[in-house]
Order: structure tokens, then C-alpha cells, then sequence
């Protein structure tokens, strides 16, 4: 008889990864809870927090997860490696396909840098004549009410990368992904700015956490 702590490495050796709900997984993780709950009590106790939301979880701290009864640092460093380790994955997955051919594509490359944070960062994906992606960068980041990105900054990249396109993303962490009227002013001020470089905006993208909004999908750029 397996003790009550190790009943969800049972399950997952006897039935597959899937079967297991998310409290399953972490309850594998932390290894045991405290002196009134199991494992994946405790567990759940921890992703009621975060409305059973992932994206949620994955934002907590260390100070945050050890406010929890039976949670100390390593078991809340377990928790924050093991969330990291599935966005990278995430980001492995995206980054071979490196062609851009809509807008999901390019959602897909930014997201794993764009998700989970608090504040506003501004990205770029830098693009040959064939649409395949030369490079990933980092723009600026900003506060809670907005991001940083220069023009001349961005396009300074460009020409060193030798770019001939270029798709603009940044996140809204409030995960409404309308864009502001500085997002569109900003993005029209970079598309004008392109043209006398004769190096095209394809899009700009704003990633929430689940969705993402595609200046090219709504016809304004």
C-alpha cells in the first residue's frame, strides 16, 4: 500500500503524465504536505490561490509559495524550476519553426519571453527576405503602465542583422490586448520610419497570457 503522499507517482507510473491533475504534478514535486494535509491537499490549497490558473502560479515567489504551511524554500524552488523548465520547453518547441507565415507564428516565438511578467517589454523579431527569423531581441522594458522602445534603437538592430523585415510584440500583463493609442501611434511612427529604410513592418503583436491581438490580422498597419 503506497502511502497517501506518494499515491500521485503511483498513478503517473501506472497510468501516463496525463492522467494526473496539476495538483498531482506539484504534490510530485513538493514530496509531502504538513501535519493536517496530504501532498495534493496542499497542493490545491496552493493553486486555489491562483484561481487553478498556471500562468498565475507561475508568477508567485519564493516568499510567496513559503507563506504556505509545509512549503519551504527548496520545495518552493521546485515549484518555480519546474514552471521555468516548461516555458523553456515552450520556447524550444516554438524556435524550430523559424519561418514566420501568420501571426500565431509570430505570438508563438515571443510568448515564452513575454508571458508571466508584471511590467511591459518590448521585442522584435528581425526577418531575412525569405521571412525566416534571424533574430529575438529585447527592446526595452517599461513599468506597469507602459513600455520603452526606440526607433533607433530598433533599427539600429535591423541593419546589423542585415534584417529586411521586422515584427514588433510587446505584452500587456493586464491581459487586455486592445492596443493603446501610444501602441498605434508608436507602431505607425516605426512603419513610416521602416519605409525610408526600405525594411517592411510586417506586424506588431501584443501577447496576453492565453491570447493575442495582430495589428496585420486587423488591417492596421
Amino acid at each position: 500500500m503506497w502511502a497517501e503522499d506518494d499515491r500521485p507517482r503511483e498513478k503517473l507510473a501506472l497510468k501516463g503524465k496525463a492522467s494526473l491533475s496539476n495538483a498531482e504534478l506539484i504534490a510530485i514535486l513538493i514530496g509531502s504536505g504538513n501535519n493536517r494535509q496530504s501532498a495534493v491537499e496542499l497542493a490545491q490549497e496552493i493553486l486555489n490561490e491562483t484561481e487553478n490558473n498556471l500562468v498565475g502560479l507561475s508568477k508567485m515567489g519564493v516568499s510567496d509559495l513559503t507563506s504556505f504551511k509545509g512549503i519551504g524554500s527548496a520545495k518552493a524552488i521546485s515549484i518555480i524550476a519546474a514552471l521555468e523548465l516548461g516555458k523553456r520547453r515552450l520556447s524550444s518547441k516554438v524556435l524550430s519553426k523559424r519561418k514566420i507565415s501568420t501571426s500565431k507564428d509570430a505570438y508563438n516565438l515571443f510568448l515564452p519571453h513575454l508571458i508571466d511578467r508584471y511590467d511591459e517589454q518590448f521585442r522584435v523579431l528581425l526577418l531575412d527576405r525569405a521571412n525566416q527569423v534571424i533574430a529575438n531581441k529585447s527592446i526595452g522594458e517599461g513599468g506597469f503602465a507602459g513600455t520603452v522602445a526606440d526607433p533607433k534603437k530598433i533599427f539600429k538592430l535591423a541593419l546589423q542583422y542585415n534584417a529586411s523585415a521586422i515584427i514588433l510584440g510587446h505584452n500587456h500583463p493586464s491581459n487586455n490586448v486592445k492596443p493603446s493609442d501610444p501602441d498605434i501611434s508608436l507602431t505607425k511612427k516605426i512603419k513610416r520610419a521602416g519605409e525610408n529604410l526600405d525594411i517592411t513592418i510586417l506586424d506588431h503583436i501584443i501577447v496576453g497570457n492565453d491570447i493575442y491581438y495582430s495589428f496585420a490580422d486587423e488591417g492596421i498597419i
